[in-house]
């Protein structure tokens, strides 16, 4: 890791938004902007509850992630053929890309979509299609992360872990999503015992609103390598020592955070006291359609409210390809255009 020399206030907005960095926490039907929405129930026939983009985005407040999660369901509803799902996921590439993301695993679940009568197959094909196209025209490199539904139950999660079982080659791993408050991770522990076997990564959203318990439990139960958010770890501190000891990323999404009042405001946020404990954290963007903002936007605001460093900057891109699943060779790669860009910026 390099020494990064400090850089101006007024100049630190642009180094973060030039940076290289991957996201590794962005649930892709999160990424479905309005005006998408409007075109595609245009497309498909279907009557939206809002008379226009603007109304739809003013409806955009919660007062917590069950809130969110009740307008977000709403909105997957006018996705209804595998070229919605293409047009969704190539949408939300060109943005990364010009955030100058290189690297995206992208979160999405089929269960809400089966639930709308469609077929796994034409969710997975479209996203995947997405994701070839996006390396041809942008030049970023994506992945797809199945989510099970946490408030659905264990056999639901079997079922859909065997529907997306033939498109196995088009699946990096699975992870687990939706309403964390009742539902602890080892609700689902047999069913990640067989996604383990099967040899996918595994993940899973843990401490958002949920206690540090379901951090451990994650961890020693359904032995994941990466907690989504995390942000309640920092208050057990035998906790923090096992992410720090175990270089147990976090992935964590400061604008959702702030949208679903786990924090007040940006200033209370603790994503550098993370950094000072030593912990692997990451920024990501969650569902950015619907939270304000993608990962460029999630870095500048919380940068300038938490008066964040450009060394910083620099560890949390570093830790961003660190946590990735990609290949050492990949890895190496990824990281030696991070050094170069901070040398010639600076």
């Amino acid at each position: 890791m390099i020494k990064i020399k400090p850089v101006a206030a007024e100049r630190l907005p642009d180094l973060l938004r030039l940076m290289p960095k991957a996201e590794l926490h962005m649930h892709i039907e999160g990424s479905l902007e309005p005006e998408l929405m409007f075109a595609l129930a245009q497309r498909n026939g279907l009557a939206m509850a809002y008379p226009d983009v603007a109304a739809l985005r003013r409806a955009y407040v919660f007062d917590d992630l069950q809130s969110f999660l009740d307008i977000y369901h709403k909105g997957t509803l006018v996705l209804r053929t595998e070229q919605d799902f293409y047009d969704m996921a190539l949408a939300y590439l060109e943005r990364a890309a010009a955030d100058h993301v290189l690297h995206a695993e992208i979160f999405f679940d089929t269960q809400t979509h089966t639930g709308h009568g469609l077929s796994a197959d034409v969710v997975i094909n479209g996203l995947h299609r997405a994701c070839v196209a996006g390396r041809a025209q942008f030049g970023i490199d994506s992945s797809l992360i199945l989510c099970f539904l946490r408030h659905l139950s264990e056999r639901e999660a079997f079922e859909c872990l065997e529907q997306a079982l033939p498109h196995r080659d088009k699946l990096l791993g699975v992870g687990l999503a939706s309403s964390e408050v009742g539902h602890p991770p080892e609700k689902f522990a047999q069913v990640f015992a067989r996604a383990r076997q099967l040899g996918f990564r595994l993940v899973a959203h843990a401490g958002e609103e949920g206690p540090p318990a379901y951090i451990w439990s994650a961890l020693d139960v359904l032995k994941v390598e990466r907690i989504d958010h995390g942000v309640q770890a920092l208050q057990d501190p035998a906790l923090i020592a096992r992410l720090v000891k175990d270089r147990i990323a976090l992935t964590v999404c400061p604008l959702s955070n702030l949208k679903l009042r786990v924090f007040q405001n940006l200033a209370e946020h603790n994503l550098g006291r993370m950094l000072e404990a030593g912990i692997v954290a990451t920024v990501n963007s969650d569902d950015p359609a619907y939270f304000g903002g993608y990962i460029n936007q999630n870095f500048c605001q919380t940068f300038a409210s938490l008066g964040l460093t450009a060394q910083q900057a620099y560890q949390l891109a570093r830790n961003s390809f660190e946590a990735s699943f990609v290949d050492a060779t990949a890895k190496a790669a990824y990281l030696e255009r991070l050094d170069t860009c901070f040398e010639t910026f600076v």
